[in-house]
């Protein structure tokens, strides 16, 4: 294994960097920053907003932006942030000059979950080498460190996407890891969305045999970095003795920090069901539980 590769595979376990290591890499070409922001609130009704304009107002220098509402699959609701095509994600991942050689870091203005988000998806076509800025942009403009306010893009690039079918899950594999010992499915959700106190999918309840890790939990309320790792191995417990794990939430946006944090902790058979509660809750003939 040549040097170069062996620093992106090691990278690739690591998958966070902090702000004071991007900050002394803004000028390397080889670096691709991408904020990823997605406004939305779930209650008492979906309401999605790009992030665009924040990233127009400030975003780290070079920064490029991808909208994740329009990368998501066509035809399926706007809140259900489906997977998209291999070319379609290929095409936008072109645009953002990714491609072979580049090392991604993404970041958002919210939890890291839309980073996170974009980090599983780079990983489900096969990219490895992408990294999200722990602490996002909150930690980087707390720190007042540098901002840019004007646009940014990098050289397009050919992205060759390579897909993981093992990364990414569906509703009949979920059904059938219920009862399966050797998969622990978890729910990032909220507590009271996990224990059916609210309904904010049609249906109350969690998926039968969930455990509730959720993706705000794992992050520290004060700096919004992701706990450490003996923290993180805390909340998780006995989720990391698990074969297989597969990770939920209402449309696959907190499963995949959920599944960051787990990847980070060195679990390497994590998917996410891309699906969530959206399509689960849709087809009454799922089961629900309610309670922890």
């Amino acid at each position: 294994m040549g040097q170069d590769e062996a620093a992106a595979q090691e990278r690739a376990t690591t998958p966070l960097v902090e702000t004071d290591w991007l900050e002394d890499h803004l000028d390397d070409p080889q670096i691709r920053i991408v904020d990823a922001t997605v406004q939305i609130k779930m209650w008492p009704f979906p309401r999605i907003r790009s992030g665009r304009r924040g990233w127009k107002r400030a975003h780290v220098p070079g920064a490029a932006f991808t909208d994740l509402r329009k990368l998501s699959e066509p035809g399926a609701p706007v809140y259900a942030f489906v997977m998209p095509s291999a070319e379609r994600f290929a095409a936008e991942m072109g645009r953002l000059g990714i491609g072979p050689g580049v090392r991604v870091v993404a970041y958002d203005a919210r939890e890291s979950m839309w980073a996170a988000r974009l980090w599983w998806m780079l990983r489900a076509f096969g990219f490895d080498d992408v990294s999200v800025l722990n602490g996002g942009w909150g930690a980087w403009s707390r720190e007042k460190r540098p901002t840019c306010s004007e646009p940014c893009s990098y050289p397009p690039a050919t992205f060759e996407p390579r897909p993981r079918a093992d990364l990414i899950v569906d509703k009949e594999d979920v059904l059938a890891a219920i009862d399966d010992q050797s998969t622990c499915i978890v729910s990032a959700l909220g507590r009271r969305q996990h224990r059916g106190e609210r309904n904010e999918y049609r249906r109350r309840g969690h998926i039968p045999s969930a455990r509730n890790v959720t993706a705000w939990e794992i992050l520290d309320r004060r700096t919004q970095r992701y706990r450490s790792r003996e923290e993180l191995e805390q909340r998780f417990g006995s989720v990391l003795e698990a074969e297989r794990v597969i990770t939920y939430c209402g449309a696959g946006i907190a499963a995949s920090s959920a599944a960051l944090a787990l990847h980070a902790l060195g679990h390497r058979n994590v998917a996410v069901y891309d699906g969530g509660l959206v399509e689960w809750c849709a087809d009454r003939n799922l089961p629900l539980s309610l309670g922890e």
